[in-house]
């Protein structure tokens, strides 16, 4: 089968920019605070100037540890702070003429901070699915049960709640969920259903098809390597296929959407959209696949930051 393949763009931030990137690097805005991390996919020089580097607020110093290093800061931090995204139905490939009578969404607010593993509490290129999950949830005018596995601090979780979903969101690390809750109070999102399970995913998958649970909608944000609470080891690519068959066995009958995007791996988008042909061949859908990119503030370059596949039901 052809997918469609596409270069995601995040188009409707406001709190967060790529302001530039090169050698190996890339200088951010996060707030009102200005980052230097990183970026091995910077394969071209800077273009904006040393000054301009050297104004960042702090620059994280990796060490010869794939995901070992630590935070330099040039000016005093605070603890956390509050970020805020607008979401927006974002139109699909189908149907793009409904796009306007959908009814407007609220804001996200969540906080971020500097942590030991170079992140900051969210991924600002995925708010392209945020967007995209507003639109499925609200378009499909029936009740909708989500399951964000690998869900981090929540976000993707919180945009489907707003967007009327009953969501469950799953994460091995506790520090991540409590994270993801206080998010969901800063959003005023604490009256929305949202189940939040601490948990290795691939074993609360089993359980779920054991008990009979179905969902209509699945986000899938693995991570390339992990340790679940019992020390459960995840690889993505030994992992990956059993998860996608468990997940395919929690379906409903009549699914909306699954998103898996991976990082940091060498694999094509083209391979993560075959798996997912393979396990949605029964549905009625389309599946189409692309990089997750952020547009540069200094010079209009993309960066690649994941690659993604999505199918949707027709």
């Amino acid at each position: 089968m052809q997918h469609t393949f596409t270069l995601l763009e995040a188009k409707n931030w406001r709190d967060y920019e790529l302001l530039d990137s090169g050698d190996g690097l890339k200088l951010e805005r996060f707030g009102k605070y200005i980052f230097a991390r990183p970026e091995s996919q910077a394969m071209w020089s800077r273009a904006l100037s040393r000054r301009e580097w050297d104004s960042a607020d702090a620059v994280f110093q990796p060490t010869a540890e794939e995901s070992g290093g630590h935070w330099v800061e040039k000016k005093k931090l605070p603890e956390s702070w509050e970020m805020k995204y607008s979401l927006t139905p974002s139109p699909s490939p189908k149907e793009r003429g409904e796009f306007d009578a959908l009814p407007p969404m609220r804001e996200l607010a969540f906080s971020v901070m500097t942590t030991p593993g170079r992140h900051l509490g969210v991924f600002p290129e995925v708010a392209a699915h945020w967007d995209f999950i507003v639109e499925m949830i609200q378009k499909a005018k029936r009740p909708i049960k989500v399951l964000n596995l690998f869900g981090y601090t929540g976000l993707a979780s919180l945009a489907a709640a707003a967007a009327g979903a009953q969501v469950t969101h799953v994460d091995a690390s506790k520090k991540s969920v409590t994270w993801a809750r206080e998010n969901q109070a800063l959003s005023g999102l604490g009256d929305k259903p949202i189940r939040w399970i601490v948990e290795d995913a691939v074993k609360y998958m089993q359980r779920e098809e054991k008990r009979g649970v179905k969902y209509d909608g699945i986000i899938l944000d693995p991570p390339k390597f992990g340790r679940g609470p019992k020390g459960e080891v995840w690889e993505v690519y030994k992992s990956l296929p059993n998860l996608f068959e468990i997940c395919r066995a929690c379906l409903s009958d009549n699914p909306l959407f699954v998103i898996p995007t991976l990082y940091a791996v060498r694999a094509s988008a083209i391979h993560v959209a075959q798996a997912l042909d393979e396990m949605m061949k029964k549905y009625k859908g389309e599946v189409d696949c692309g990089e997750l990119v952020t547009r540069e503030k200094s010079a209009n370059r993309l960066l690649s930051q994941a690659v993604y596949a999505r199918w949707y039901s027709k």
